[in-house]
């Protein structure tokens, strides 16, 4: 019996224009990395949306590196807040965790990079955010 996978969903949401940005993180690494779009994101506990972007170091190959955003992890931080986090900010949300697996990081990545933000680094970035 054979395994078939499903082909991802296409991205939607990339700028125009590709705007490559630099983070320069706290291993002394600096990064660039532009935002390639988002799509639906479900598994068997749920939805929500994987943001892509793509990633490298200068004179390095170009990586994709995802953040998951799960709604049941968003969920616990609008409840506690009595308010539904926009599109905006739930990109936001995104890209700071991005940031943050940067950080966390001693080299730069080989292989592409999937972040899963929990609701303990939602309730830390919105912090951060004035949210």
């Amino acid at each position: 019996m054979g395994i078939f996978l499903r082909k991802p969903a296409p991205l939607t949401g990339a700028p125009a224009v590709r705007r490559i940005k630099s983070y320069a993180a706290e291993s002394g690494y600096v990064y660039e990395y532009h935002y390639a779009g988002q799509r639906p994101w479900r598994n068997r506990l749920g939805g929500g949306v994987e943001f892509e972007f793509h990633v490298s170091v200068p004179g390095a190959r170009w990586l994709p590196a995802t953040v998951i955003v799960a709604d049941r992890e968003l969920r616990v931080w609008e409840t506690l807040h009595l308010r539904t986090l926009s599109a905006t900010e739930r990109y936001a949300i995104a890209k700071l965790a991005l940031f943050a697996s940067f950080d966390r990081r001693a080299a730069p990545p080989e292989t592409p990079v999937e972040t899963r933000v929990s609701a303990d680094d939602v309730e830390t970035i919105a912090r951060r955010l004035e949210l």
